[in-house]
């Protein structure tokens, strides 16, 4: 079988999570790789769960990354402003 080839890197997302066993912090930086674009992201949770739904929730309203799904599913494709 050969091995597909992966698409470039277009975002870079590093998070350190820590716990004490009643609560957990994740703390972390997001690069977009095409404009050079950083920023910090935290989310806070008692469970689990509870931690990856406040880290997505956190991620979702960065612009940067918020921009970067949107032309992710759009396949590159130009919005309306860039046609």
């Amino acid at each position: 079988m050969k091995a597909r080839e992966e698409p470039p890197v277009v975002a870079r997302l590093v998070v350190e999570v820590r716990s004490d066993g009643t609560r957990t912090i994740a703390r972390g930086a997001l690069e977009d790789v095409t404009t050079g674009q950083r920023t910090t992201v935290e989310a806070r949770g008692e469970s689990p769960f509870a931690l990856a739904l406040s880290l997505s929730r956190a991620l979702v309203r960065l612009p940067l990354f918020a921009g970067q799904v949107a032309r992710s599913l759009l396949g590159g494709r130009p919005g309306p402003r860039e046609r």
